[in-house]
């Protein structure tokens, strides 16, 4: 968990990113920026810091050694020795220039930031940021020119919407620094630009992780196993999904023994099932899985919409179900030749 309630902008120096690919140039300021003002630099740390809301870390990482990621190295130098920022912010937008090595990536501007008093858990650290800019807005100016007002406009960046950026904190180095991350533009191939092919981060394994593996986990076993080819009604799928979601809200801590009872009813084949499933899920995205950790709420709260409890019948009815499964019934009427489900309930509110 992080704050950033007591946080200060230290330094801050802005260059241009071109594209390569479409014959644009690297575009280097020759000094730090200076904000005099204080609304200006209240409105950069909105900026930047604003869109920072998930509980998702992460750390640096390379196939050999950690010290070989170069956006690790140069944070690292930063940290080191704060007054050789400049240089290293020449060295970062030199590095993400070469790194821009897709036709679709967006020209814009690259911030590096140092900030003070952020906390991390517990403790105040100081920290990193690296922000790219992308998207122009268009905006309306109103103003008064003699007795008339006039309107105008002009393109800018706004202060809502941030592209990218990550914050490095300057705890964890060993194991690669504590880094947040935030990319809201690309999709599609260019979508591994920033996290991986610039930052090379991969994600921290703490209470978000492991509660968002397992989450997705139980999604993925009720989308793939537990579903009508196997004779699972759909019925029976959402109450799944609906006691999935309950353990994980209630609960403070996982175990997987509690978990298998309270979701699966203690069922044998269903435990069984959901044990295989496990096993090629671990292997397949080749992370490892507790039988017992502490459940984090931030990373339940931003999964929990992946266990929707809705009964899609054709294109004429959604219903959504949220009380006990012996209050719904399905049946088939052999006159109209369809299906249909019978709902019991106390009144109708």
């Amino acid at each position: 968990m992080f704050s950033f309630s007591e946080v200060s902008l230290d330094r801050i120096a802005i260059h241009g990113i071109g594209n390569p690919l479409q014959e644009e140039e690297l575009k280097i300021s020759l000094n730090e920026s200076i904000i005099h003002d204080e609304v200006v630099e209240d409105l950069l740390m909105q900026y930047f810091l604003s869109s920072f809301k998930q509980e998702a870390m992460y750390h640096f990482d390379h196939e050999t050694n950690v010290e070989n990621n170069e956006v690790f190295s140069i944070a690292s130098k930063i940290f080191d020795n704060p007054n050789d920022f400049y240089q290293q912010s020449v060295n970062m937008a030199k590095l993400l220039y070469q790194r821009t090595n897709h036709p679709n990536i967006k020209t814009g501007e690259m911030y590096l930031a140092y900030f003070q008093n952020c906390k991390v858990g517990e403790d105040f650290c100081d920290a990193i940021g690296i922000f790219k800019s992308e998207t122009k807005d268009t905006f309306l100016k109103v103003f008064q020119k003699s007795d008339n007002f006039q309107v105008d406009y002009e393109a800018g960046i706004n202060i809502k919407k941030l592209d990218k950026g990550c914050l490095i904190f300057d705890v964890e180095k060993e194991s690669g620094y504590r880094v947040a991350m935030v990319d809201k533009t690309n999709k599609g191939e260019e979508a591994v630009f920033w996290k991986e092919n610039f930052l090379h981060l991969t994600p921290r394994e703490d209470s978000y992780f492991h509660t968002q593996n397992y989450m997705t986990m139980c999604k993925g076993f009720v989308d793939d196993v537990f579903n009508s080819e196997h004779n699972v009604e759909r019925v029976e799928q959402i109450e799944m999904l609906k006691n999935s979601a309950k353990y994980f809200d209630t609960s403070e801590t996982f175990a997987v023994d509690t978990f298998q009872e309270e979701v699966m009813g203690g069922h044998p084949e269903v435990v069984e099932a959901f044990k295989e499933y496990k096993e090629q899920y671990v292997a397949d995205n080749q992370i490892e899985t507790y039988d017992e950790f502490e459940i984090s709420k931030p990373a339940v709260k931003s999964n929990k919409k992946i266990f929707k409890s809705i009964l899609k019948l054709d294109k004429n009815f959604h219903v959504y179900i949220h009380g006990k499964r012996e209050y719904i019934e399905k049946g088939f009427d052999e006159e109209r030749n369809m299906n249909f489900y019978k709902l019991y309930f106390t009144k109708e509110e």
